[in-house]
This record gives C-alpha cells, sequence and structure tokens, in this order.
C-alpha cells in the first residue's frame, strides 16, 4: 500500500485530490502537508495532516521520514496570473519546492509527482494540435517555472533515478474549489456567475480557445499515471492531456442552454488576454493515450450539466458562492 504525501493539499487540486486519494488508499495512508489558510470544509477531520512550507527542505524531509512516505504529491505553485505580479515568490514557490522534494526523494526513495502546464507552451509553439514534443518557450514566470521543472525532474530520473512522472495540465474547472489566479479561470467564474442569476464580464476576447479540462479528469490523470507501468513511459516529464477545446462564445452558449437568461459581456484584461495567446488553442495528447492509456470522461456538454447541477444544489441548501 502507498504512502502518499501531498504538498500543497489546500489548493486547487491538491483539496479535491486528498479525498480522491484517501478513498483509494485509505485515510491512514494520505498525509496531507498544509502552509496556509484557507482551509477546505472538514479538512482537519478528514485524516493526518502535517504543516509543511515546502521551500524548506528539512520541514519536507522530517515529513518524509515520519510518515515513512513512498509517493510525493508536489503541487505547490503560485498561478500564472498571480505570478506575473511576484515573479521572485512563483520562482521560490514554483522551483524551489520542487528541488526540495526531488533531493529528498533522492534519499528516500519516493516516487514523486508534479504537474506541469499549458503555461509551459509559448508563442513560438505550434497552437493548433500542439504535439508532445515541441519548442517551449514560455513568457511567464509561471510558464518558466514549468518547463524548468519538467528538465530538472527528467535529470533526476535519468541521473539518480528517481521516479518522477508529470502531466501538463489544460486550464481546471472545479465545482469545489474557487479560482486561485490563474488565466483560464474565467471558466470557473462564468459557472458561479451563472447559478446566481448575475452577468459575467469576460476577461478574455471571443475566439480565445485553449484547452480545459473538469476536475474529476484531472484528478483521474494524476492517480493513473502515477499508477502507470514504467516501462512503458517514454515522456515521463511531461505528457500532454487534455479533454476539450473551446472559447468564451462557445462556453457562454453551452451554458445557456441550461440558464437562457444568462448574459455575458466582455472587459479584457490585457495581461491574462496576453498569457492565453501565448498558449496552446488545443494540445495533441495521444502520448499520453497510448503509453499508459490516458482517455477523458468529460466532454463540455457534459461538464457544462453537472457543473450547474452541482453548484444549483450547493445554493439550495445554503452554502455560498462566491463572484
Amino acid at each position: 500500500m502507498k504512502r502518499i504525501l501531498i504538498i500543497g493539499s489546500t489548493g486547487q487540486i491538491g483539496s479535491e485530490l486528498s479525498w480522491k486519494l484517501r478513498s483509494i488508499y485509505g485515510e491512514s495512508n494520505v498525509i496531507c502537508g498544509y502552509f496556509a489558510p484557507p482551509f477546505p470544509e472538514g479538512f482537519f477531520e478528514a485524516g493526518q495532516t502535517v504543516k509543511i512550507d515546502a521551500t524548506d527542505i528539512n520541514q519536507v524531509a522530517d515529513a518524509v521520514k515520519k510518515y515513512q512516505i513512498d509517493t510525493i504529491y508536489n503541487l505547490a505553485a503560485i498561478l500564472s496570473a498571480t505570478a506575473e505580479k511576484n515573479p521572485q515568490l512563483g520562482w521560490d514557490v514554483g522551483i524551489g519546492s520542487l528541488m526540495n522534494c526531488l533531493d529528498v526523494a533522492r534519499e528516500y526513495h519516493c516516487a514523486v509527482f508534479t504537474p506541469s502546464s499549458i503555461g509551459a507552451f509559448g508563442s513560438n509553439t505550434p497552437h493548433k494540435n500542439t504535439p508532445q514534443d515541441t519548442i517551449q518557450r514560455p513568457n511567464t514566470v509561471y510558464g518558466i517555472t514549468k518547463v524548468a521543472g519538467e528538465l530538472i525532474s527528467d535529470y533526476y530520473y535519468e541521473r539518480w533515478g528517481v521516479d518522477t512522472r508529470s502531466v501538463r495540465y489544460p486550464g481546471l474547472i472545479s465545482n469545489l474549489t474557487l479560482p486561485g489566479g490563474g488565466t483560464t479561470d474565467y471558466a470557473v467564474e462564468i459557472f458561479y456567475k451563472a447559478v446566481k442569476n448575475e452577468k459575467f464580464v469576460c476577461p478574455l476576447r471571443a475566439g480565445t480557445f485553449m484547452d480545459m479540462m473538469y476536475m474529476p479528469d484531472a484528478l483521474d490523470a494524476a492517480i493513473q499515471i502515477m499508477e502507470a507501468d514504467p516501462a512503458k513511459l517514454k515522456h515521463r516529464n511531461s505528457f500532454n492531456i487534455t479533454a476539450m477545446s473551446f472559447d468564451p462564445e462557445r462556453l457562454y452558449a453551452e451554458i445557456k442552454r441550461h440558464i437562457p437568461g444568462f448574459v455575458m459581456e466582455y472587459d479584457i484584461d490585457p495581461l491574462k488576454q496576453a498569457i492565453a495567446d501565448s498558449w496552446p488553442d488545443n494540445m495533441d495528447d495521444s502520448c499520453a493515450r497510448i503509453e499508459w492509456g490516458w482517455n477523458p470522461k468529460y466532454n463540455l456538454e457534459a461538464m457544462t450539466k453537472d457543473m450547474i447541477a452541482i453548484l444549483k444544489k450547493k445554493m439550495a441548501v445554503g452554502n455560498e458562492c462566491y463572484f
């Protein structure tokens, strides 16, 4: 049975991945590392937790030793638009925490999962059907940390045999976790506005296509790649994965099928638009499908139906919806 440490367990991915991993491996075998609030409801009651500043290698090592960890999910990161406002913090968290995890994993023989992102690509990357292996020249600190993370993870695998694996996530859409400053977060905020019958002001232009994924598929990907046969993995760091590609107008039209009176208008955010323009319209994820059987369950229609139903249910029982 795996002994798992999640670093960044209260963030966008971690807050949901922790529940999923505990349902598979057992509450006692999944240790949730946290740094600062906010904390998901029931976080401390759900299982073992430990406070960790991932930029402090001693804290990472202490947790691995204490809980006899063999697998680290390193989810610590500062998202794209937020990192542009504080590049040093984006680098320190994105790379500093990863280096600490890799060094600890090398010493204590742990496997390491670290998510990469479509942010690892740049304006010189082919935007349509973006290949698995292609030019990566991002123009954001967030993207730079992701490219560096992919390369250093491969280095630790090739030089010291550390079992490093990752996926390049597209924009992630969750019905549980609120956005955290990412360029693709408009695709989460729009649902909250729609369910509350409020107008949504979109920060990206119509025609801005980007890859997206519903969180249940993102969680499955993180687990499936770590369970995959290592002998079949040729692109450990990092696999393109996607589930759907749409622009704001297509998403708006799909939501209006369920909420006909919903209204959206545009007020373009220059920073977010510039970042979005540098990212792929859609990625080729055939290597992930071939090497470890990647196959998402949700398309735009299925995700929209599920998002709206769950958010409406939350509001009906009095749970707060933001934005």
